[in-house]
């Protein structure tokens, strides 16, 4: 037997927006119930996120080659945004600050490169100017071929789980390449990407 309910809003006595006069807690449903939404219906997701979803997430790329210092950390400047589901990406600073509080699980693949041979490439994420996770390759150009410079760019992965405070805590990605020639820079085309999302409290 089923039943159909429909209503605007359901308050309580106080008038919050909630089912239960306690807290600020909306129940929907018991333990082992499958909770629906019909096919055309949406679910409207508050700029918070949802408590016990992967809320907020983000995930940016490079679409364009970004020229780097020798020998210098540099910030990736990632200039597209696949997606940012509470609006907690800061294009001008290029940085990730949610805004709830939780674990967050951040990954990059940055692709330093060089046309002439590397001798050392790092690309790391930083929360609030320090170290978090790093990928590191070392001693590239002395083990290639000196005819043959075609081993110059790795796609360096690394991912860590890391406290937010859900207000000033930031993530920022970085790069860094040694070669004594010119030519250093972040690849894009889709080999330099950033994201991360909350996992739980």
């Amino acid at each position: 037997m089923s039943s159909i309910i429909k209503v605007d809003t359901i308050q309580n006595q106080s008038g919050a927006n909630i089912i239960s006069e306690s807290s600020n807690t909306i129940t929907v449903g018991a333990s082992g119930d499958t909770i629906t939404v019909p096919t055309g219906a949406s679910l409207t997701v508050p700029s918070g996120g949802l408590t016990g979803q992967n809320y907020p997430m983000f995930q940016v790329n490079l679409t364009s080659t970004q020229s780097i210092s020798n020998n210098v950390v540099t910030k990736v400047q990632f200039d597209t945004v696949d997606y940012d589901t509470a609006s907690c990406w800061d294009a001008v600073n290029y940085r990730f600050i949610p805004n709830v509080a939780g674990k967050y699980i951040f990954y990059k693949n940055i692709s330093p490169d060089n046309f002439s041979g590397v001798y050392y490439m790092s690309s790391e994420i930083q929360k609030n100017g320090s170290n978090l996770t790093t990928g590191r390759i070392v001693n590239i150009y002395q083990n290639q071929s000196t005819a043959d410079n075609s081993l110059e760019t790795f796609n360096q992965f690394a991912s860590g789980v890391v406290d937010m405070n859900g207000t000033t805590d930031y993530v920022e990605a970085f790069g860094y390449l040694h070669n004594t020639a010119s030519g250093n820079q972040i690849t894009g085309a889709g080999r330099t990407v950033f994201g991360g999302y909350r996992i739980g409290a």
